[in-house]
């Protein structure tokens, strides 16, 4: 397989379970994919431009509620360019934080901003963990009637873990840095 871009693929899977408008992958992506995955409008309409071209997807005209939109769907090659992509093995799982990374440069700017980027790291995880455990619930509902289901679940339920040990990790962090301030 020639070197894929990722977004393409992710597209792909979109449109795999149904047509989408290039607002509506957006929206995909910062919903459903926010846990593990984004990408801009700049990045999207390229890629889905590049994916009609290649034949990997088809776009068609729309309207609704007397606008006119672009609507695309995955062709047979775009499934089999999925498919293909599916069997080839992970490239590079990787964790960006950018609070990570302003709390490994942290000694520069002190504990106390160090404590406020932890608290505002885990109010946003506070806020955002009900909705992952509410879409595991609905999942569990509904396995049985798409076989899609399960994988989301799978996803899911990796997120909940993860921002469990998220929590935890910010009440340790809170408590070696309030020693330092002792």
């Amino acid at each position: 397989m020639a070197i894929e871009k990722k977004i393409d693929c992710v597209i792909l899977g979109l449109l795999s379970h149904e047509d989408l408008t290039g607002y509506e992958i957006k929206k995909r992506m910062d919903t459903s994919l926010k846990y593990f995955w984004g990408a801009s409008y700049g990045s999207i309409y390229p890629a889905l431009g590049d994916l009609v071209e290649r034949g990997l997807a088809n776009k068609r005209d729309g309207t609704e509620n007397k606008r006119n939109k672009i609507i695309y769907s995955i062709t047979e090659a775009g499934r089999n360019y999925l498919k293909e992509w599916l069997q080839n093995p992970v490239e590079k799982d990787e964790l960006r934080y950018e609070t990570l990374l302003k709390l490994f440069f942290g000694s520069e700017g002190g504990a106390v901003q160090a404590m406020a980027h932890i608290n505002a790291f885990q109010e946003k995880i506070e806020r955002e963990l009900p909705y992952l455990t509410s879409a595991a619930n609905t999942l569990r509902n509904y396995i049985d009637t798409d076989d899609a289901h399960k994988y989301y679940l799978l996803t899911v339920e990796f997120g909940i873990k993860t921002y469990r040990a998220y929590l935890e990790w910010c009440e340790e962090a809170k408590a070696i840095l309030g020693e330092e301030n002792k």
